[in-house]
């Protein structure tokens, strides 16, 4: 594997993840991160010919599909059922406590 994470690629990483890493957790995350990107290269390498590529696992069992449910649309609950329960809403929307600071 050439590329290799650096610390400024894990803070850039933490930033975006929203994450607050003490100084010394830096260094080990660096390895961690380069030790999975080691591992997918290492992945990369084997050989995979001949071999479906798969969107879901349950494409392996045979005659798994035909036991899930049929994919119909159903009518949503009822906007004047539900909004008098919510512990606050605009009648129309839920009103949530704001989780997300930036």
């Amino acid at each position: 594997m050439t590329a290799k994470v650096t610390v400024e690629d894990v803070g850039r990483v933490a930033e975006l993840a929203h994450l607050e890493l003490l100084p010394e957790e830096t260094p080990r995350m660096v390895g961690d991160l380069n030790a999975i990107l080691d591992y997918v290269a290492e992945l990369n390498e084997l050989d995979t010919t001949g071999v479906a590529p798969l969107a879901q696992v349950s494409e392996l069992i045979a005659g798994h599909a035909s036991e899930l449910r049929q994919d119909m649309p159903l009518p949503s609950l009822d906007r004047t059922d539900v909004m008098p329960q919510a512990p606050e809403s605009d009648q129309v929307f839920f009103k949530v406590p704001k989780v997300i600071e930036r």
